[in-house]
Order: structure tokens, then C-alpha cells, then sequence
């Protein structure tokens, strides 16, 4: 259990499907939270000992039968593979995240409904004005834009994103003004820095500046824009190109 405690320690926010032999295994919160969603049996390790936790799984080679099941119930799922052979040695098997799948960022045929874009969102308020930034992954489909909290409240109706990432500090205002939402991810606001954002997406598209996207004088756009980027680089998908 060390070894999957100190992987846990990296994503507290996310489910963590721990491989273990032809199992994924969860254990404790997650084994109670998978076991509700995906109606699988709920055991517990170490019964009577004082170690006892909670253990729920699933055969690996099921893994695109239950990890759409988690992804549309609103969970960010970590999936812990094993990074070497066992037969090739006597210690602990290496694991390590391999992918972390949320409903935003996913790119798993069985979770992606065909006839619809499945938008991550980001939000980021300065002032009275609001930056707002979308994009499906699976298509490279890329918008961001900023206006009043009426023109933001239509555009989040019109592109529905699975995903909605706000800064922390804004969580309670988020709340207050916008009554219903998506599944939320609140984010550190440093990830929506303008100038650190700025930056990321004029590296990413290799420009020396973002006036040919026609967001030259929008900063609060910019800031919801880069946010999205770096949360794709936090989820592992590092060859956006």
C-alpha cells in the first residue's frame, strides 16, 4: 500500500485505478465511490486488522466497459499501470500514471459521444469582465473569447462543456452567479496568470503574437485560454501539436 499511497498523494482530486496483476484495483473512498457507480462488489483488505481498508475492482481487459461509466458520473480518473515486466523482477513493480481521463479531456472512443463535442471549458473572472475559453481535444475545435456575465452564461449554455475549470479563489463567486454548471475542476489561479498564459499559447502555436487569432487586446480571454493548455499538460497529454 506504499507505493499506491505515495501515487495517490500526486492526484487526490482524481479516482485512482490501481493496476495490480489482471486487476485495476481502488481502494478506500474510491473503492466506495467506484463500487456506487459502477455496481461492482465492495469488499474490504486487512478485515479486523487495523489496517482495514476498503477494495473494489474490476479485470483490466474491462477497462473501456467501466471507465466511461466513471468519466460520465463527473469522475477524474487516474489509471496506474504497471511500467515493467513482473517476471523481470524480484522488487515491487514499477507503476506509475499513464493517463488521467476527465470529462473534459478524453480521447477513448467508448467515452466521446460521436454526435457531440465534448468541450473542456475554462472561466476567469477580472473585474467585470470574464474571459471564457473551450476546447475538444478529440478534434483540435479551439475558441476563446470575454465578455459580460449575460454573453458568458449563453456561450456556456451553447457549447455545454463537460468540463468547467475555475480558480480556486473565484470558486464562491463562481457559485453565487452561475446557478447551474458543469462538472467543475478549480484549479490553482496562478494557472491563469495572464502573462504566464500569454506566454504558453504563443509557444504552443509558435507566434510572436496572438493578434492573427484576433486576441490581441483580450487578456481576460487569454488568461481562460492558456489555463486550458496547461490543465492538458497536468493531464498528461504533452504531444499537442
Amino acid at each position: 500500500m506504499k507505493q499506491y499511497n505515495q501515487i495517490k498523494a500526486k492526484y487526490p482530486d482524481a479516482l485512482l485505478l490501481f493496476r495490480v496483476g489482471d486487476f485495476y484495483e481502488t481502494f478506500g473512498e474510491d473503492a466506495i465511490k467506484a463500487a456506487d457507480i459502477l455496481g461492482i462488489i465492495l469488499t474490504k483488505r486487512g478485515a479486523g486488522s487495523t489496517s482495514e481498508t476498503e477494495l473494489a475492482g474490476f479485470p483490466h481487459h474491462s477497462l473501456n466497459t467501466y471507465l466511461p461509466k466513471l468519466v460520465r458520473a463527473g469522475c477524474r480518473v487516474a489509471i496506474c499501470d504497471q511500467l515493467e515486466d513482473p517476471k523481470m523482477t524480484k522488487k515491487i513493480v514499477k507503476r506509475g500514471v499513464t493517463e488521467l481521463v476527465t470529462p473534459g479531456v478524453a480521447l477513448n472512443d467508448d467515452v466521446l459521444e460521436q454526435k457531440k463535442n465534448n468541450y473542456l471549458g475554462a472561466i476567469y473572472q477580472n473585474k467585470q469582465k470574464f474571459g471564457l475559453a473551450f476546447l475538444d481535444i478529440s478534434t483540435g475545435d479551439f475558441h476563446a473569447t470575454e465578455g459580460t456575465i449575460s454573453q458568458i452564461k449563453l456561450l456556456l449554455e451553447h457549447f455545454s462543456p463537460k468540463e468547467l475549470l475555475v480558480p480556486k479563489p473565484q470558486k464562491k463567486t463562481f457559485l453565487e452567479q452561475f446557478e447551474t454548471a458543469p462538472h467543475c475542476f478549480y484549479m490553482d489561479d496562478w494557472a491563469f496568470e495572464e502573462s504566464t498564459a500569454k506566454a504558453k499559447l504563443l509557444d504552443h502555436f509558435d507566434v510572436h503574437s496572438l493578434e492573427g487569432f484576433g486576441m490581441g487586446q483580450f487578456n481576460v480571454g487569454v488568461a481562460a485560454a492558456g489555463a486550458v493548455l496547461h490543465y492538458l499538460s497536468e493531464t498528461h497529454h504533452e504531444k499537442l501539436q
